[in-house]
């Protein structure tokens, strides 16, 4: 089963790539960066919602507790990829990459972890299964 949610969570990353592209080829344009940063956090969660909403359609998850297995399990790929790419790939300084969890500062990330590792199971509650 961890396969077919691994497999479920590569188009994640695309998503998010995409994401972190109109945030620099549009927002980053138009707003200061903060507020990209924060915008491009809102639409992020938001295309993660549509998506694991078609996904679950597919997916049929069994129960309440498979969902959240699913989030846990996409929230530790996740911060894993994050980590991994943004600094051995993409090059980013390890306090780069924490400061993007500093709430205090504005830097609103978590959400999208938060929303990754609950999102399935919302999303499973409200389609009534």
């Amino acid at each position: 089963m961890m396969w077919k949610y691994l497999l479920a969570w590569i188009p994640m990353v695309f998503i998010a790539i995409l994401n972190g592209l109109f945030r620099e080829k549009v927002l980053a344009n138009r707003f200061k960066e903060l507020s990209a940063h924060q915008l491009s956090t809102v639409t992020l969660i938001v295309l993660f919602g549509l998506y694991i909403w078609i996904l679950l359609r597919f997916l049929k998850l069994e129960s309440a507790k498979d969902a959240l297995q699913l989030g846990v399990f996409w929230l530790g790929c996740t911060v894993v990829f994050e980590f991994l790419f943004g600094h051995y790939i993409a090059g980013h300084s390890w306090s780069k990459l924490f400061n993007d969890y500093n709430i205090l500062e504005g830097r609103v990330w978590i959400f999208v972890l938060i929303w990754t590792m609950i999102g399935p199971y919302v999303v499973y509650r409200m389609q009534g299964w």
